[in-house]
């Protein structure tokens, strides 16, 4: 548990100044390989708005300071339980501006995986279809074992949703398409209201601040065949569940290239996603807009 520090009474005049000009700046979907803002699967984009009702008092001040600090989550239970010495590359995972880090903090984590239609099934494409939903299913189940995953049929509602799809064209800077890419993952950011549970007992207001929320979406090309595509599901997925960065050990799954003999999930691979859930982030938090 990481331990808040006090803040003095009487605030500093350039701290006040800070708080009551505080703006959060959150209207943009970030895609991996590399980091860019994207407009694409947006739906919700969250609005920059100034805080409202500015403290009176010192004292206020520095209630509401802390309250939009980023705070940890308790870590799930598999990963509590984890123990591992064989290292981790949480060096090479950087948070998320005005975000800190991509984690989830309700439990299990959603997830659907695109199904072929009846009709679909039924062309010369079908059965390649079905593997594809196999082998995609295989990663699922292979990161279950470390992170509580749930396969759902709604796509709306899950938190990662995966798509038989090819990821869009890329520019550079100077306008240069760059090579195709055979996955993708992107997340979107979007407020959620919190009600109080009917069975809650605690005295809390029936409407309760709203908090922060994210979904991701990963893109599989439909070229991948084999154990390519399950190599790029765990991947992508490694990316969903909140490891947005790369390992330089092409052993662990979450390698910075894709390679034809698919490792397994590793003990770092696990110790970083460990790590990463220890860390503090705005998600899944109620926020001060």
């Amino acid at each position: 548990m990481v331990k808040k520090s006090k803040l003095p009474q009487k605030l500093p005049k350039h701290l006040t100044l800070l708080i009551l000009t505080w703006v959060t700046f959150l209207s943009v979907i970030l895609t991996n390989h590399p980091i860019i803002a994207k407009n694409s699967f947006n739906n919700s984009p969250i609005q920059t708005n100034l805080i409202n009702n500015l403290p009176k008092t010192a004292s206020d001040a520095a209630s509401d300071a802390e309250n939009i600090l980023p705070k940890p989550h308790p870590l799930p239970e598999t990963l509590q339980q984890w123990q591992d010495s064989s290292g981790d590359y949480f060096s090479e995972i950087a948070p998320i501006s005005s975000v800190g880090y991509l984690i989830w903090s309700k439990f299990p984590v959603t997830v659907y995986i695109q199904t072929p239609t009846l009709e679909e099934l039924e062309t010369f494409e079908g059965k390649s279809l079905q593997t594809w939903v196999t082998f995609v299913s295989q990663a699922v189940a292979e990161w279950s074992v470390y992170f509580p995953l749930k396969i759902i049929d709604d796509p709306e509602t899950a938190d990662i949703a995966i798509w038989r799809r090819r990821p869009g064209l890329r520019l550079s800077e100077t306008g240069e398409i760059l090579p195709a890419r055979s996955a993708e993952a992107n997340y979107q950011l979007y407020h959620i209201s919190q009600q109080k549970s009917d069975n809650s007992t605690d005295n809390l207001p029936d409407n309760l601040p709203e908090s922060l929320a994210h979904k991701f979406t990963i893109l599989l090309s439909p070229t991948q065949t084999g154990s390519y595509i399950q190599s790029a599901a765990k991947h992508e997925l490694g990316h969903a569940l909140g490891i947005w960065g790369h390992s330089p050990l092409e052993t662990d799954v979450m390698y910075l290239a894709q390679v034809r003999n698919s490792p397994q999930i590793s003990p770092r691979d696990i110790n970083t996603l460990k790590r990463i859930y220890q860390q503090p982030t705005y998600l899944g938090w109620p926020k001060l807009f």
